[in-house]
């Protein structure tokens, strides 16, 4: 293994390492909790399973519709073991994307469908997070009492999905946004990777997904929409559905509000799976 790649390795190892420190006592208090689990009724476990199936299963619709392939197994296959791996390394948003990448290649997508695909996915279902907190708005404004925190990650969300929403749709309707992000992914893949012959036509390649993307989810652009709020939608049930199973009876748009902080600060590439931070999110 070459130094640089140990001396990165070893920084991300670090920052984990640290960031775990500062997150401990969260941590300990979440599975603390653990033998507490035995007083909830069964049932409540059977009806969070149904929803995070659900929740999945939407995840799966999206990718498939942008992938553009017939075949379940593949988007099934390489999701469930991509979103596993980037559970269990620092910095896996990145290594589960690849992973997902190289596993539909090897399973005969083609890879520009693929990455175009898995892109067009991933900005629909992030984009459907951040306008979660636009639900909650009538809440804070008949006057529910909410944390500033709350309030301050509402607001880097909406920031964060105008951003999006600008970029994509600037890269909808000009070709030149796709030009500037391909050539310099370009370029930089022929600086790292000298050895190999160099990559050329990038950007080109890029339109032309972009155009059979937009032509595909503008036909079917509704049950992409569909699949990507269930997706959320779903795993915001599963929450509140465990709030309720101990007992716990809050009001349901602060806890929309605390979970999308939590998953919000579960995408900082710092801990495996954003381990400790959607813990300390969701227990503030």
């Amino acid at each position: 293994m070459a130094p640089v790649t140990i001396a990165r390795h070893g920084l991300l190892l670090l920052v984990t390492g640290v960031s775990l420190y500062l997150l401990a006592p969260a941590l300990l208090e979440v599975f603390g909790a653990f033998d507490q689990l035995g007083d909830i009724n069964p049932l409540w476990f059977v009806g969070m399973v149904a929803l995070q199936a659900g929740s999945y299963a939407c995840m799966w619709y999206v990718q498939r519709l942008a992938i553009r392939v017939r075949r379940w197994g593949p988007v099934i296959t390489s999701q469930l073991a991509s979103n596993a791996f980037g559970r269990v390394v620092p910095g896996g948003v990145a290594a589960a994307g690849a992973m997902q990448y190289a596993m539909l290649a090897r399973a005969g997508v083609p890879g520009a469908a693929a990455a175009s695909g898995m892109t067009a996915s991933s900005l629909l279902v992030f984009g459907t997070l951040l306008a979660l907190p636009l639900l909650a708005v009538p809440a804070i404004v008949s006057g529910a009492a909410v944390d500033p925190e709350l309030v301050n990650a509402a607001i880097a969300g909406a920031v964060v999905f105008l951003a999006v929403f600008a970029l994509g749709a600037a890269c909808i309707v000009w070709d030149r946004p796709l030009e500037l992000i391909g050539g310099a992914a370009q370029n930089v893949r022929n600086r790292i990777l000298r050895r190999r012959a160099p990559l050329t036509g990038l950007p080109d390649r890029l339109i032309r997904e972009r155009d059979i993307v937009v032509d595909v989810l503008g036909r079917r652009w509704w049950q992409a929409l569909v699949g990507a709020a269930g997706r959320w939608v779903l795993d915001y049930l599963t929450l509140l559905a465990a709030l309720y199973a101990v007992g716990a009876h809050p009001r349901a748009s602060l806890v929309l509000l605390a979970f999308f902080a939590a998953q919000l600060l579960g995408t900082l590439p710092l801990t495996p799976g954003g381990l400790g931070f959607v813990e300390a999110g969701l227990t503030g």
